[in-house]
């Protein structure tokens, strides 16, 4: 019975998608739920199972094919036993999908075959004659620490030999296209994945469409730092999460937008559309990109149910299994650009929002109190804002709001 692999069902927001990388080759046994290629949006990477077990007799869309919600990519028959013979085979003859032939066979073509290799890695150390002992040397940039073509063309460029990689690209592919010219120097041409198509997309349109315009203040961290050294044992003992400093800036913002809702609205159109609840976006680097989940209902949160889902949009981002339903929305946005080294910036409006927080590194700096020059851990805040439905008063007032916030907290906050 022949059973069709198909795009699963994407968001509205989404109208389509890439293929990355077929993880089984055609003609290769698959049981349920093996992960048969990433489908990668504009949004995260999809894993997408084996509906059901049998042979991968036809493979219909190739690596880098832009799909939509529903296409048909593949057929499985679940009724055959073994695989057919593909031009991917690693010899002459027909491979069984057996584990035992296959593990067989790798043991015998240990020099042509290496486990973590992707098929397009594969294909470029053949090409440039690698073997086993330099491929397994290879640090795999990919997901689980596969090796990547990306990651064998280095190691080739590395050695100043062999031949560059300059197959046709997808425009949603992220391998390289590389031309070698004199000597050392050489020129790599990258196409930009969809994620990051997508994130320059969304800034262009942020800078085209809004008045931003970013106002700044300084806040002295003391009380805080205070705050955590005195609870950050007992804390992460009781919730399982390290205190951080992050949450207490999320509750410092929502504090603010509560005085000032101007702050957490948006714009449609020709209406100001005010929103009574906070649902805030935490940017969040990734190894393909900065994205930003959204913590829902972040006024009803306590610390530590903050702190607990950060770190889990944290780990979750760099294996990338966020959802799509988890990076659409939000009321308002912050950024750390502090855990990069960052003392100033002027961060981009994340649409349809009309205002983000840009946290910036804490240093020890000299400042006057009481006609006193004293040294105390200051840092940089920066409120970006579109100034088409924000005047300035009510953008320097709400981050005067969130500066006293920090700077005069209480202790019930970790307990709320």
């Amino acid at each position: 019975m022949l059973i069709e692999v198909k795009v699963p069902v994407l968001s509205e927001s989404i109208a389509e998608a890439t293929l990355v990388s077929w993880h089984k080759k055609q003609g290769e046994k698959v049981n349920r739920g093996d992960n048969l290629i990433d489908v990668e949006t504009d949004k995260v990477v999809l894993e997408l199972p084996a509906p059901q077990s049998g042979v991968l007799c036809k493979i219909i869309k190739a690596d880098g094919a832009t799909v939509t919600s529903g296409e048909v990519i593949a057929n499985i028959d679940t009724e055959a036993s073994k695989s057919a013979e593909t031009p991917n085979s690693v010899d002459d003859n027909s491979v069984s999908a057996s584990d035992e032939t296959e593990a067989a066979l790798d043991k015998q073509n240990v020099d042509e075959t290496i486990p973590m290799l992707m098929p397009a890695a594969r294909k470029l150390a053949e090409e440039n004659n690698l073997k086993a002992a330099e491929t397994n040397g290879i640090k795999g940039t990919g997901r689980g620490g596969r090796i990547t073509k990306e990651d064998v063309q280095a190691y080739v460029n590395s050695k100043g030999r062999g031949v560059a990689d300059t197959s046709s690209q997808s425009i949603s592919s992220v391998s390289p296209s590389v031309k070698i010219t004199t000597g050392e120097r050489v020129d790599r041409k990258v196409a930009m994945s969809r994620l990051r198509m997508r994130i320059a997309e969304r800034l262009v349109q942020s800078q085209s469409t809004a008045a931003i315009l970013t106002t700044f203040n300084e806040v002295n961290m003391q009380s805080i730092i205070d705050l955590r050294t005195r609870y950050k044992k007992t804390f992460e003992k009781e919730y399982g999460v390290k205190l951080g400093f992050t949450s207490f800036f999320v509750k410092a913002v929502i504090a603010a937008l509560k005085k000032y809702p101007i702050i957490n609205a948006s714009v449609d159109g020709n209406e100001i559309v005010y929103h009574d609840y906070y649902d805030i976006g935490i940017a969040v680097g990734s190894p393909r990109g900065l994205v930003v989940p959204i913590i829902r209902d972040a006024d009803r949160l306590s610390l530590a149910e903050i702190e607990l889902q950060i770190a889990d949009f944290a780990k979750r981002a760099k294996d990338g299994k966020l959802t799509i339903e988890e990076l659409t929305g939000g009321t308002f946005s912050i950024t750390n650009g502090g855990v990069f080294g960052s003392m100033l910036s002027t961060p981009i409006i994340n649409p349809p929002q009309s205002a983000i927080l840009g946290i910036h590194v804490t240093k020890e700096r000299p400042v006057a109190e009481n006609g006193q020059i004293v040294i105390r851990p200051m840092n940089y805040l920066a409120l970006s804002y579109d100034h088409r439905i924000i005047d300035g008063r009510e953008a320097v007032l709400s981050l005067v709001a969130i500066k006293e916030a920090l700077e005069y907290p209480v202790s019930p906050l970790l307990e709320t």
